[in-house]
């Protein structure tokens, strides 16, 4: 038996990730409305991933599952953290400002942080799940891969960047590879 599950987002590459994730678990993704849209006014990355799932499963009248992600800097106190995707235009302007505001700061610590949320039907949150990739900001970019942030998240134990790493290996280590693999053995629970 296969369920439908709507990914809140309209990007095809989220689903296509996700999708990887939940192979064989029953669970079939597609995208959410395109005219569907959900401000994100919460003040936690659970807040917003709560937030999308819950209006997107009452909205399509089906499971849905969202999520919110972004880069927590220690020595910004958490910044940018939920504004992490509007913290400017573009990805090249958004690395930009945060190695400004960072400056020569010697503390450069931080963390991704990924928070999934899966609502039924009637937009009430069944399932909740958090991951986490601790990392350092380095001083330039480095390396092609990725998206986002990705070029100046370091991983000290992996000695490389996100955007150095193959999708595999991000995908074993990443902060939303993390939320969904204690996610995944309970969305199978709901199907039984």
């Amino acid at each position: 038996m296969t369920k439908t599950l709507v990914v809140a987002t309209g990007n095809p590459g989220k689903l296509r990730e996700m999708q990887a994730y939940l192979a064989n678990s029953g669970w079939e993704l597609t995208l959410k409305p395109e005219d569907l849209d959900v401000d994100e006014t919460g003040e936690t990355f659970v807040a917003n991933a709560c937030l999308k799932a819950s209006e997107v499963a009452k909205a399509t009248g089906s499971w849905a599952i969202a999520d919110d992600s972004g880069l927590a800097v220690d020595a910004l106190n958490g910044s940018p953290g939920v504004y992490s995707a509007r913290y400017g235009k573009t990805d090249a302007e958004r690395i930009s400002r945060l190695l400004r505001e960072l400056g020569y700061t010697e503390n450069r610590q931080a963390q991704f942080v990924c928070a999934v949320a899966v609502a039924n039907p009637a937009g009430e949150i069944v399932l909740q799940s958090e991951g986490i990739c601790r990392g350092e900001i380095l001083y330039t970019t480095r390396g092609e891969g990725g998206f986002g942030y990705d070029p100046i998240f370091y991983v000290p134990e992996k000695q490389l960047t996100f955007a150095e790493m193959s999708p595999e290996l991000k995908k074993s280590i990443s902060h939303r590879g993390n939320a969904l693999k204690n996610l995944v053995p309970q969305l199978v629970k709901v199907l039984g």
